[in-house]
């Protein structure tokens, strides 16, 4: 095609040095292309010279428009299913200022805190909300998801209950995919979950923790008090997953009796998303604070007397603890934790109670009229209804959905409805139209449906930050002067080695917030979702075709699920062959700490394998220990290119060890940005691969969170891909759920798909290479003056770099934390700190 025919070329937008550049340091390494330079770095074992199955690349308007067809294919009904998800509405300042905000978005986790006190600040009202919302002491600042943050409920009870006891209850009215979250993570650690009626859980006298749902899933609003108690008297754990806008009318649990709170953020004004990403909570005493999964904000003092935030504590302890973490958590919700806490500041405490008793108020007047028309529902509730339906089920939930109304299905004679923020009185109207009863009288205000005796009294949220930003005018300068605080990618280069800080462009973030893909319910009838299952169906392909492998799970909503999920899925095949007293993984002693955290979790026994002294796998240490558990290995995790930043040559003949002595290879995918177009893992031994779309394919960090981290896996363990007690995803002998949603954070795939297609199979190849490009620039430039700690074939690296700073700190007193302190002076982002080894800095530039 004529060039002047040819639409605007998105990869030389993400790509950021000019070909003069890319020559000049070409010719400063002493390679003439980068073809030439590729067949140095990667190993020729592994090299993939062929083009990748993507087609060509699409300008930014050619794949908006392809995006648009897609989204067009959802239908955008309006959702009263609920079950933890409920429509909102993100207040536009939030929308515009934050959400879609590059110097929100594109910021990284706040460890280095000198240049992140705007997060902090924001994540520290997120966590008083919670606090003061749940009536406990303290809060972190966010996990997941409601479901994986109960299952994190359930081995922190049984780490702090003073009972022997293996056995947790789950009130059988807890949501159905935190039941089935709960019950995946409880098997592999050998804890035997009882689902029982709440109420009948006195009667147990072997348990050392219980689960309860506040209000529960079919709406109702019970007192736990005395159970409570009794719960306090057998020494066992109350956790309780509950609702935050309820908590703003009834009397928080910590009041009642609560040790761990926990639940979902979602209706404080992040999008439904079909599934995700959302915010989870979870409060606790004081006195859990050390044991508590994820991170905490927490406030000092600075070098003048002024106060400070920092972390005070934070996931980092899986690099310090390994396989004796408490967590494999790595990562968190920033983003959608800071819109959630600026919707409480927004709001403040009589905003949110003005809109929980509308929405109570709507569900009584709606309540009053179908009792009245002959339809029994709750007795006491704050927003939902579970309504007796009989024969007329079938025929009231097709009316709905024609009048573009969703309702959930309990059975064949029962149905619920969860009314929210968005409901009004029309709205009420249609829905007495659907039941065929009397309209109520809007002018009057009903008595309230809530128990008496659990009429909230505590004040809340009464920190002058949830009063003071009332107008817009105050909201937006308060949201800037945040923002101004911190360093994200809109503002600077930050260099983060394992970490992948890379462009997010505005034409992959738009569609984010369309309707079509922003409103969606995740259990949603599959009618309506079609253009949903176009984009994940295709982006499991393009990712397939990316990687080499058979089948991919978009499920795992971070990287550590990811791999603990990749872990699951070996265990669940070696269980279907009869090998299920194969449980040895094998972990090299450079590897990510969550990699021995995510293993402990999937009920292995982690075996270390030693590096050398260039930082690879020892390979005598490997086969030695492959042999001598040839009959329970289980499998490898091993990061390619290494947690080192290097392609290891040996990586085909480490793969044919692990399956000669019968077990399976999980890879490790953080570094995946240096294989992309040069080499797939599932052709080249990996037969599970974890792939973080918040490094290689451009989700943005968001200041800590969301992640997405999907598994690839080979042919034979396709049919153990995970699935879901509502929506059914997975193959036929699929894994238990590993999140609440069936696709975890559905909505910011869109990101990765518009960053595949606009790239292409050319484009994607090229970003690896310049990737490596400039990562061996930079190590062949700061060599003249540091010693670069590791490499490879020819003095190379692969698409990062380790300086060594330790004679620094022995000859000048200087430490590594000096030397990131001053480039902060700078107005730099400081490299990656003391990790993986100590006292250096591992920088990566990558190719945007």
């Amino acid at each position: 095609m004529d060039p002047v025919l040819q639409p605007e070329n998105f990869i030389n937008r993400h790509i950021g040095p000019s070909e003069d550049e890319i020559n000049a340091m070409l010719s400063e390494l002493g390679y003439d292309s980068l073809d030439h330079l590729s067949k140095t770095v990667v190993p020729a074992s592994i090299l993939d010279q062929g083009a990748l199955n993507l087609g060509a690349a699409q300008s930014e308007h050619q794949a908006l428009t392809s995006l648009r067809k897609i989204a067009d294919k959802n239908i955008v009904n309006r959702s009263l299913i609920g079950q933890g998800y409920f429509d909102t509405i993100t207040p536009p300042v939030i929308q515009r200022n934050v959400l879609e905000n590059p110097g929100w978005y594109t910021a990284y986790t706040p460890y280095q805190p000198e240049i992140s006190q705007g997060r902090l600040e924001a994540l520290l009202n997120y966590q008083q909300m919670v606090i003061d919302l749940t009536g406990m002491e303290i809060a972190n600042a966010s996990l997941l998801d409601e479901a994986s943050a109960a299952a994190e409920a359930m081995s922190l009870a049984q780490r702090k209950s003073k009972t022997k006891s293996k056995r947790f209850l789950v009130a059988d009215t807890v949501f159905p995919q935190t039941l089935a979250v709960v019950q995946a993570r409880a098997e592999p650690l050998d804890i035997e979950i009882i689902t029982c009626p709440a109420e009948d859980m006195a009667e147990h006298d072997d348990f050392y923790g219980v689960l309860l749902q506040y209000p529960d899933a079919t709406g109702e609003v019970k007192d736990y008090s005395a159970l409570a108690a009794t719960l306090k008297d057998k020494g066992a754990i109350l956790c309780v997953a509950t609702d935050l806008l309820a908590l703003t009318l009834l009397t928080p649990p910590g009041e009642w009796g609560a040790d761990i709170v926990l639940g979902s953020s979602q209706r404080f004004g992040v999008p439904l998303g079909f599934g995700g990403p959302h915010a989870a909570f979870f409060a606790t005493h004081d006195a859990y604070k050390r044991s508590v999964p994820g991170r905490i904000v927490g406030v000092s003092e600075d070098a003048s007397g002024k106060p400070a935030y920092r972390l005070a504590l934070q996931t980092r302890e899986q690099h310090i603890r390994r396989d004796k973490a408490t967590s494999n958590i790595c990562t968190a919700q920033v983003l959608l934790a800071n819109m959630a806490g600026f919707y409480a500041v927004w709001h403040g405490p009589d905003g949110l109670k003005a809109i929980a008793e509308r929405v109570h108020a709507y569900t009584v007047l709606l309540a009053d009229q179908l009792e009245q028309a002959g339809y029994p529902v709750t007795g006491q509730f704050f927003d939902t209804l579970t309504i007796t339906t009989g024969n007329k089920t079938a025929d009231i939930l097709n009316a709905a959905e024609q009048a573009g109304i969703n309702l959930n299905r309990k059975n064949d004679t029962t149905l619920s409805l969860s009314l929210d923020e968005k409901t009004d009185a029309d709205e009420i109207q249609a829905l007495c139209s659907l039941f065929e009863c009397a309209v109520p009288d809007f002018d009057n205000r009903p008595e309230t449906r809530l128990p008496e005796k659990l009429h909230r009294k505590s004040a809340y949220l009464t920190h002058p930050v949830f009063h003071i930003h009332r107008s817009e005018t105050e909201m937006l300068r308060y949201l800037k002067l945040l923002e101004d605080k911190d360093i994200a990618l809109n503002r600077s280069m930050i260099p983060l080695g394992s970490c992948t800080m890379k462009l997010n462009a505005t034409a992959e973030m738009m569609p984010v917030t369309w309707p079509e893909f922003a409103n969606i319910h995740p259990f949603a009838p599959e009618a309506q979702t079609a253009g949903y299952r176009e984009l994940i169906t295709g982006l499991e392909d393009m990712l397939a075709s990316i990687t080499g492998f058979a089948g991919v799970s978009l499920q795992p909503n971070s990287g550590a699920t990811g791999e603990y999920a990749g872990l699951l899925v070996i265990q669940a095949w070696h269980n279907s062959r009869g090998d299920d007293h194969r449980n040895i993984c094998l972990i090299p002693q450079s590897a990510h700490g969550t990699n021995p955290a995510s293993a402990v979790m999937a009920g292995m026994k982690v075996v270390v394998i030693k590096c050398d002294d260039k930082g690879n796998v020892d390979l005598d240490d490997l086969k030695a220990k492959s042999e001598q558990y040839a009959d329970t290995l289980a499998a490898l995790m091993v990061t390619y290119p290494s947690t080192h930043g290097v392609f290891e040559n040996d990586i085909v003949e480490i793969c044919e060890i692990i399956h000669r002595n019968g077990g399976q290879v999980y890879m490790d995918g953080a570094n995946l940005n240096a294989m992309v177009g040069l080499a797939k893992p599932g052709e080249f031994g990996a037969d599970v691969m974890h792939m973080n779309l918040h490094k290689t394919f451009c989700i943005p960090h968001g200041g800590g969170g969301p992640g997405v981290g999907p598994i690839g896996v080979g042919a034979h363990l396709k049919d153990f891909l995970p699935g879901h007690p509502v929506i059914k995803t997975g193959g036929d002998q699929a894994i238990a759920p590993l999140t609440a949603a069936p696709y975890g954070s559905a909505l910011i795939l869109t990101i990765s798909w518009m960053y595949i297609k606009m790239m292409g199979a050319a484009g994607l190849k090229k970003a690896t290479q310049i990737a490596i490009l400039n990562a061996n620039y930079l190590a062949r430039r700061l060599s003249h003056g540091y010693n670069i700690l590791y490499t490879g074939q020819d003095g190379l690296v692969a698409h990062e770099c380790i300086l060594d700073t330790r004679a620094f700190k022995t000859d000048l007193d200087v430490s590594v934390d000096d030397i990131a302190k001053r480039l902060m002076d700078f107005g730099f982002h400081a490299p990656t700190m003391s990790w993986p080894v100590v006292h250096t800095l591992m920088i990566e530039p990558t190719e945007s």
